[in-house]
């Protein structure tokens, strides 16, 4: 069997990220004589883990959402106008972004962890020059390169601490990195919402500003947009909404601005005027319309019959979803290097080999991969580890009946996975924990083409809190020898 790394919606811990202190915002070293992008600062969550769950919303999005293709004349204008915006971003505070147009008739734009930004043909309609299309866009790329959501993620640990762990019960989806919408990113009945407190808020404006000036455009568009919203009233209050008003907006951005040296700015386009008016005449739904399709699979369906189809952002690393085909595998292409790099998976810190990717869960309940990307294959792995927890259902249980629990729960997922010997006691992180031998059949085979057996060695380790963290490490019996050292090694530098 290939060891899920999708079937241990079971094991309910919510893993706390431990957080570093933000850096404090400084300049990029660019021409002094221009407003400058501040640094962004640094999270708990990897540009990878990011860009993972944003690509997942984004797969969600397409599932729920009628889009236009890649080919439509308003996502090539879009996107012409998106990476106009891109360029005056600083390489090394740079996301792969990526952008795609939504089919619905309500004013809303949204940009999710990573780079994935989608534009509704509403709010393209309702922007009366380019200047204020990019001042949407703008502020939404804004939200990324600060990595708001990240940080959302990140506080919310912090303020539920270990307490939060305690409430998780046994039964419930969870996962070390839990749901999209613990990263405040909910996706659900063809709608897409984004937690940002006002301070995010005035942030992205603050930022959304310096990117559009240094694109050529007057800054001010961004204001006049929120302002000519809000004079409609009701005819845009879900980006209203998902845009809350920090206070005084139009105000902090013009007494922001005043001071720049002043230039000639770009704020229409005959690329626009186009653009709009193909939006104009294009097939739109209404968020109702959206809603009941999502519940048919109607847009699913849809998309895939327009060629409305979502492609991996460059240079996105192995996710989740990574397959490759279960034929025999070369050593060369699983064996771990010899340096070591250390992964902070929430609570958990560990070394694991640098050529190992980490793999975020796809959805609420799975576990963190470590793997070398020729050893996933479908849903599951032959090589490498996985990694969650489990919180017994409001009782004190000893590690010895939670270890059996999660042995049998691990069978219960298929396959023809068995214990092989009893539980014996290890120490990880000078913690007493219990050891476990376990066999199956490796989804790859021999040298020969033969099928083979395959070790899963699962380690489970208390704490204090009654929460049991756990790990198996997987290979092929054939090589489960030659990958002993560095599992030993992963196990050895474990930090809760």
């Amino acid at each position: 069997m290939a060891f899920p790394m999708n079937r241990h919606a079971i094991f309910t811990i919510v893993l706390v990220a431990i957080s570093l202190p933000l850096a404090p915002a400084v300049p990029c070293q660019t021409q002094s004589n221009l407003p400058q992008l501040p640094n962004p600062g640094s999270t708990s969550i990897t540009r990878q883990q990011q860009q993972q769950i944003g690509f997942q919303a984004a797969a969600e999005v397409y599932k729920q959402m009628p889009l236009l293709p890649d080919s439509s004349p308003e996502t090539q204008y879009v996107r012409q106008l998106g990476q106009r915006l891109v360029a005056v971003i600083p390489a090394e505070y740079s996301w792969p972004f990526q952008f795609h147009v939504v089919a619905q008739k309500e004013i809303n734009a949204f940009a999710l962890p990573g780079g994935e930004m989608f534009v509704n043909l509403g709010t393209i309609t309702a922007a009366t020059n380019e200047a204020q299309l990019a001042g949407v866009m703008a502020h939404e790329m804004a939200h990324v390169y600060m990595q708001h959501s990240a940080k959302q993620m990140q506080k919310a640990q912090l303020t539920q601490g270990l307490a939060g762990l305690a409430g998780v019960l046994l039964g419930n989806k969870g996962g070390m990195l839990g749901s999209l919408g613990q990263t405040g990113i909910q996706v659900g009945a063809g709608m897409v919402m984004l937690k940002y407190s006002r301070s995010d808020e005035a942030q992205a404006d603050e930022v959304g500003t310096i990117i559009l000036y240094r694109a050529g455009y007057n800054p001010q568009a961004l204001a006049d947009f929120f302002k000519q919203l809000q004079a409609q009233g009701g005819t845009g209050p879900q980006f209203l909404s998902d845009h809350p008003n920090p206070g005084n907006r139009e105000a902090a951005i013009q007494k922001e601005i005043q001071r720049w040296p002043p230039v000639t700015y770009r704020t229409d386009s005959a690329a626009f005027t186009a653009a709009r008016q193909q939006a104009t005449s294009a097939k739109v739904y209404t968020a109702d319309e959206i809603a009941k399709g999502a519940k048919t699979g109607q847009w699913s369906a849809l998309n895939k019959r327009n060629g409305a189809v979502l492609k991996p952002p460059p240079g996105l690393a192995a996710s989740a979803t990574t397959e490759s085909k279960s034929g025999a595998v070369a050593w060369n292409a699983v064996a771990p290097s010899s340096n070591f790099v250390l992964a902070d998976l929430g609570l958990v810190r560990m070394v694991h080999p640098e050529n190992w990717v980490v793999i975020a869960p796809q959805q609420q309940g799975q576990s963190i991969t470590i793997a070398p990307r020729a050893g996933v294959v479908g849903s599951g792995i032959g090589y490498g580890v996985v990694v969650n927890g489990v919180s017994p259902r409001g009782k004190t249980a000893s590690i010895d009946q939670v270890t059996d629990d999660i042995v049998r729960s691990l069978q219960s997922g298929g396959g023809d996975l068995q214990p092989v010997g009893a539980a014996a006691e290890i120490k990880v992180a000078g913690v007493r924990g219990r050891s476990v031998n376990m066999q199956s059949t490796s989804p790859f085979p021999n040298a020969k083409g033969q099928s083979q057996k395959e070790r899963d060695w699962l380690v489970t380790v208390p704490r204090s809190d009654g929460a049991v963290i756990f790990l198996v490490f997987v290979a092929p019996e054939s090589d489960y020898g030659r990958l002993s050292p560095s599992f030993q090694r992963m196990l050895r530098s474990v930090q809760f």
